[in-house]
């Protein structure tokens, strides 16, 4: 089975925003994985229309983080949070045969929620590595003081039964006897 990793919105403005050395760490670790194998890494970038937005067209906070964009074998520009939406990702994949993605990145509870359920709809075994995602959010965002999002996200998405939910531990353990191989 050809898979491939998407690397979502992993920008300036998001990784700038609090300490995602965690995050980042894992999301490193999981591209080398995919480029050990040359497995495709595919990096998602999120443009806003809102000039105020630190993701908005032409600023800083829109770029790519530079210590990860090194390793993108395709970049993917996004208007939403899916990044299948009015984007050129499925054409990407098909030429690449790919049968299976995993997710990680940032926001959890929006774009890698978003595309993993969008890829699911679309065929794609989904494997979502839930603590190689983070958001900027907290639980106050939501009025929901001690929400844990990233786990909220993970649970409901296991819960679904249609997407793999794999902390990076089992992630390892599952895949890494394989190196995530084609």
């Amino acid at each position: 089975m050809k898979k491939a990793l998407l690397v979502i919105d992993v920008q300036n403005g998001i990784v700038n925003f609090k300490d995602f050395t965690e995050e980042l760490g894992l999301i490193e670790h999981v591209i080398k994985d995919f480029k050990e194998v040359s497995n495709p890494v595919i990096f998602v970038q999120h443009f806003d229309k809102q000039d105020e937005s630190p993701l908005h067209r032409n600023s800083e906070g829109s770029n790519l983080y530079p210590k990860l964009k090194v390793y993108a074998d395709y970049v993917v520009e996004k208007e939403s949070p899916s990044a299948f939406h009015n984007t050129n990702l499925s054409n990407i994949l098909d030429e690449l045969d790919i049968e299976q993605l995993f997710i990680t990145g940032f926001n959890t509870e929006f774009c890698c929620m978003f595309t993993a359920i969008s890829a699911y709809d679309r065929g794609y075994k989904v494997t979502f590595i839930e603590n190689a995602t983070g958001t900027a959010n907290e639980g106050e965002t939501y009025e929901m003081q001690d929400l844990d999002i990233r786990d909220f996200v993970g649970t409901v998405l296991h819960w679904s039964d249609v997407v793999e939910v794999l902390e990076f531990d089992e992630y390892k353990e599952a895949y890494q006897n394989v190196k995530v191989k084609k």
